[in-house]
């Protein structure tokens, strides 16, 4: 593996030492504007772009130089920056720019995927990725099935048909954190010859690289940490150099006839978020570290879904392939049922109840009553996803005030202890 650490090593033989993170979030993929002397990547908020001449836009047309832009749907500078800076982060050797995270991941699979073909998943990820293949994939005549068990491998290859042509899951999947062995699942996809596409919005290439554990591609809501503001929607396809995908035909004949083209000016704003990527990342980790160690030690709690606590199934696959810390989003569930959840969100300040992740500020939700009301109360017990269950994405404020507004948050509860329902009592309230 890359040496991500914060010093770099000696150079041998004359050779560049490699740089750390915080050095390549930052100057990774520039190419300094030398007419301008522009120090940061302008924003090329154009739709075309002017040729020269006929015979250099017939050349650029025709794919046959890469000296110039044709129109911002094919590619624009502001939006190559960044994907330049995401590749290497990744350590990947191309990256497509997108719209936003479901574009992304959209792209990715239609780029390996047709009629007839069968897709592999996880069942742990995202519920609107779970609901593109379920609803749509289908409707395009693709077969998705999806593993129960994350961590049963031998369920994974007993899975895998003649017409699976792709495998997917979440580096940490969102919002009880069941981690994907990633190394184990890329060999056996690889034995089939099939390729291993990540969803790692919520590790980023900080806190985990997929293709040094044998991903071929990787994907990211830019939306979240990477952004890091919440201010702008984005997503972004990577390939690995020895990836069972091919990015060219993904980004001609997917990206760019699909048309998710990210807005240079939100391209813009991802690029100023990645340069600080590693410092917001230690510090999201370490307060939700601190975070779920308080809430495992409340009454009123009776499971913390985060990977960094010892008490997690998965805690050891953490230390392995997590050691700068497990993330800033869990689940954690009341054992009081919904009422105690409701008032618990109600009653925070410094959290906000809303549908985002991965933002400077700490949020909160309730995914039986948001992300997974769509599904059947069966469906939602399956999925770990129980009328206390609450959803938080810990920001980067000072932990010793999020706490405290969570202990405020637990005083309202447990002073409206005798209205609420004990968690035996039914589910009426989320039954479809």
């Amino acid at each position: 593996m890359h040496n991500w650490s914060m010093t770099t090593e000696a150079p041998r033989d004359g050779a560049t030492p490699p740089r750390g993170f915080a050095t390549e979030q930052i100057h990774a993929g520039d190419i300094r504007d030398s007419a301008h002397g522009a120090r940061v990547a302008p924003i090329h908020m154009s739709a075309g772009f002017a040729f020269d001449s006929v015979e250099q836009a017939r050349e650029r047309f025709a794919g046959e130089v890469d000296d110039g832009y044709v129109y911002t749907r094919y590619g624009n500078p502001t939006i190559a920056a960044v994907e330049r800076k995401l590749a290497a982060l990744e350590g990947g050797v191309d990256a497509i720019a997108v719209a936003s995270g479901q574009a992304a991941v959209t792209v990715a699979l239609l780029g390996l995927l047709q009629a007839g073909d069968h897709l592999l998943s996880a069942r742990s990820i995202y519920e609107g990725s779970r609901g593109l293949f379920r609803d749509n994939f289908t409707r395009l005549g693709i077969e998705v099935s999806f593993v129960d068990d994350d961590a049963d491998l031998d369920a994974w290859r007993a899975a895998i048909r003649p017409s699976t042509r792709a495998l997917f899951g979440e580096s940490i999947p969102n919002p009880r954190n069941n981690l994907l062995d990633i190394a184990a699942i890329a060999d056996i996809a690889h034995e089939r010859g099939v390729p291993l596409v990540i969803d790692s919005t919520l590790a980023t290439p900080y806190l985990l690289r997929p293709i040094e554990y044998g991903a071929d591609v990787v994907v990211h809501s830019t939306s979240k940490f990477l952004a890091g503001h919440g201010a702008s929607l984005g997503g972004v396809v990577i390939y690995g150099a020895d990836a069972l995908a091919d990015p060219v035909f993904a980004r001609r004949t997917v990206a760019s006839r699909l048309g998710p083209t990210p807005s240079p000016l939100n391209t813009f704003l991802l690029q100023q978020g990645i340069e600080t990527l590693s410092l917001r990342m230690e510090r999201h980790s370490s307060n939700a570290q601190q975070i779920a160690e308080w809430l495992e030690a409340q009454p009123e709690i009776v499971s913390v879904d985060y990977a960094g606590l010892p008490s997690h199934p998965q805690h050891d696959l953490a230390v392995r392939t997590l050691p700068r810390g497990a993330g800033s989003v869990f689940s954690f569930t009341f054992s009081a049922g919904f009422e105690a959840a409701r008032i618990f969100i109600e009653s925070v300040e410094l959290f906000t109840h809303m549908s985002h992740l991965g933002d400077v500020r700490s949020l909160i939700q309730h995914p039986a009553s948001t992300s997974h009301v769509q599904l059947t109360e069966e469906e939602r017990v399956a999925a770990g996803i129980l009328p206390g269950t609450v959803r938080v994405s810990v920001g980067i404020e000072d932990v010793a005030d999020l706490i405290r507004d969570l202990e405020l948050a637990i005083t309202a509860v447990r002073s409206a202890a005798p209205a609420v329902p004990d968690a035996a009592a039914p589910h009426a309230a989320f039954a479809s």
